[in-house]
């Protein structure tokens, strides 16, 4: 009989969330039309582009949790076939990913983006609360070829991803310091 899994620390999940939200808040803050519209470090998108692709992570986990609680019930087939399917259609994936952002950051702009990761961090915190344990250690397999931090993720990774995921576009912005200010 093999011991239970360590219990996962969901204040460590949700503390890391609120960090981030933060930090969303500051650039926001800190940065001016210029700033906004001046190209990021290594992506074809605008620091606003970017800025909203990453509020985008967390609004594709919300979609993303009833799929990886399903999947993660099925027998593991299911879900490396799932895992394959998608990672078949990575081409398309990574154009309307790039596409997508770039209409978005227009309706999402530095006005709404910010409360738009409000509510959807409080949503992502909520749900992340009333999980059941053993769900939160049951999981899926996700195309590696969409993103870096992709493979086979728990549900409570997929909770931390977005946040993996804001961390490493975070460093290619190339909005200036003003934490003097």
């Amino acid at each position: 009989m093999s011991d239970p899994p360590t219990p996962v620390d969901r204040p460590a999940i949700a503390g890391e969330m609120d960090d981030a939200r933060a930090r969303l808040h500051a650039l926001l803050t800190g940065a001016d039309t210029a700033d906004l519209h001046r190209a990021s470090n290594g992506t074809r998108w605008t620091n606003e582009q970017l800025l909203f692709h990453m509020v985008f992570g967390y609004l594709v986990v919300r979609t993303l949790l009833p799929l990886v609680r399903l999947m993660g019930r099925l027998p593991s087939p299911v879900g490396r076939g799932w895992a394959a399917l998608l990672g078949a259609a990575t081409g398309p994936f990574h154009i309307v990913n790039y596409w997508g952002s770039v209409g978005a950051a227009r309706v999402f702009n530095r006005d709404r983006m910010g409360p738009l990761a409000d509510r959807t961090i409080a949503a992502l915190q909520h749900s992340l609360a009333r999980e059941p344990e053993a769900a939160l250690h049951r999981g899926m397999p996700f195309p590696s070829g969409w993103d870096p931090y992709f493979g086979y993720l728990t549900l409570a990774e997929v909770y931390r991803y977005p946040t993996r995921h804001f961390e490493h576009h975070r460093a290619q912005l190339t909005l200036p310091d003003r934490s003097d200010r």
